[in-house]
């Protein structure tokens, strides 16, 4: 059986605000059973209590109303639980990202950043199969698994055994947004083929360091070298470029990542004295 209550009474079973349940009810998320013609007053079910509580659970969860709204109205179990899972992933996927953010953290208030080994390279020029887009900073780490997990497919079944990287325009850092070139170096006379396109990418001098592990404290690295690199080198124009030694794409932890960051520079530096 199911009985009528008032709107402060299922305040009191719900644990939600009437000021909620008027905001529930206008926007269509939470309809009363039934409205008093004459007085306006709502009225609920206690039949309703459940779903009133998961919508609770689920803001509380920081859900947004359209994927609370596609939760509530369902057609099945089975949708419904698709929609709380692709959510609660999320949250995990959040979470994780919130501990590395705090470790981090942690690490910047008791461990000094490691003496910064820097050497100077010349790296000849090269052809390169390539995936070339505009990246948002947000979305470089889901774009990185995408293209090197495709970069590394193409490298298995080609036999490549070169080392991937990337080329970060100026844009990518001041603007939050810019072109990313993933690349694998192929033979210089590699003709194109389906789905990545080709790049030739110029000759240089760079100064070079290595980041091991997860790209948490990565813009430690960067500010550690660029400092170096205006301290002691005459910068060149040109993007930066992230050689991945061993990184996303190769199916190993964060941990095990190992990456080159290469800074353009003019030439090889004479040190003073």
């Amino acid at each position: 059986m199911t009985a009528s209550v008032t709107i402060g009474e299922f305040s009191r079973l719900t644990h939600l605000s009437v000021k909620t349940l008027h905001h529930y009810h206008e926007i269509g998320l939470l309809a009363p059973a039934r409205i008093d013609a004459s007085s306006g007053y709502r009225r609920y079910e206690t039949a309703q209590v459940p779903v009133a509580q998961l919508i609770r659970r689920l803001r509380d969860l920081q859900m947004p109303l359209a994927q609370v709204r596609a939760v509530v109205e369902a057609p099945d179990v089975q949708t419904r639980d698709q929609t709380l899972r692709l959510h609660l992933d999320q949250m995990e996927r959040e979470l994780a990202q919130t501990r590395d953010v705090v470790a981090s953290l942690r690490s910047m208030l008791t461990l000094p950043l490691a003496e910064l080994a820097v050497e100077y390279r010349f790296l000849p020029a090269f052809r390169a199969f390539s995936v070339t887009d505009r990246v948002e900073r947000d979305a470089i780490s889901e774009w990185c698994q995408t293209t090197f997990g495709l970069l590394g497919e193409i490298a298995g079944r080609h036999g490549i055994t070169a080392t991937p990287g990337a080329t970060y325009s100026d844009e990518f850092f001041t603007e939050e947004a810019g072109e990313v070139v993933g690349f694998l170096p192929v033979a210089p006379d590699q003709s194109p083929i389906d789905r990545v396109g080709l790049v030739d990418l110029p000759a240089g001098f760079f100064a070079i360091t290595v980041h091991e592990g997860p790209f948490t404290d990565f813009d430690r690295v960067y500010g550690a070298l660029g400092s170096h690199v205006a301290e002691y080198c005459e910068v060149a124009p040109g993007p930066i470029r992230e050689l991945y030694v061993t990184g996303p794409g190769d199916g190993v932890d964060e941990s095990e990542f190992r990456t080159e960051v290469c800074w353009p520079i003019q030439r090889i530096p004479t040190p003073k004295g």
